[in-house]
């Protein structure tokens, strides 16, 4: 999933997301000790995920910030 698919998510489908996203890797991580995983790559794929959830979620909360502050300045 990409950002802009993932800008368009509440930000409970966002936190929702991350933790399967966190689940995800977890398992993979786990089929790798156990040497059942075929696809190295998945591995990198799901922490590039979680990391494009995590920079949608920041981007939202310093917005969120920065509205918050600038409300506070024109009172």
């Amino acid at each position: 999933m990409n950002a802009r698919e993932l800008s368009k998510l509440s930000n409970a489908e966002l936190h929702s997301k991350l933790d399967d996203a966190y689940r995800e890797l977890f398992n993979l991580r786990f089929q790798r000790a156990q040497g059942k995983l075929t696809d190295t790559n998945a591995i990198t794929k799901a922490r590039h995920n979680i990391a494009r959830i995590k920079t949608v979620l920041r981007q939202r909360q310093l917005a969120a910030e920065i509205a918050q502050s600038t409300q506070q300045t024109q009172k």
